[in-house]
């Protein structure tokens, strides 16, 4: 199974982007899913989660900003951002279990990452 990231670009601060992440299998049904960056010179935090029962949760510093979703049809997990700042400048991933395969305490399945950038 891959995921494939997409979305990312260049946004001025204000601004919104939606970061999507598509499971290559046909059959693939998501479970507890996530979201986490990497900015530069920094380890990958995480950004916002969702279980398998759709609870979520997010970071301190896109609460309000940032919501994530899930589209089990369409095997897609989605991170809708809004109030774009500086400070969200990073590398994007995806990640999740599937209901076949689950990591204790992690993630099996992580996309390639994508870039956001926003200007101030």
């Amino acid at each position: 199974v891959q995921l494939q990231a997409s979305g990312g670009g260049f946004v001025q601060a204000g601004g919104s982007l939606r970061l999507s992440c598509a499971a290559s299998e046909s059959d693939f049904q998501f479970d507890g899913s996530a979201w986490y960056r990497q900015a530069p010179g920094q380890q990958r935090v995480l950004v916002a989660s969702i279980t398998s029962g759709g609870v979520t949760n997010y970071a301190d510093s896109v609460k309000g900003r940032f919501t994530i979703s899930r589209e089990n049809a369409r095997r897609t997990l989605n991170l809708q951002m809004r109030s774009l700042q500086a400070d969200d400048t990073a590398v994007y991933y995806c990640a999740c279990n599937s209901r076949r395969h689950r990591q204790i305490g992690g993630y099996a399945y992580w996309g390639q990452g994508t870039l956001v950038t926003v200007s101030s």
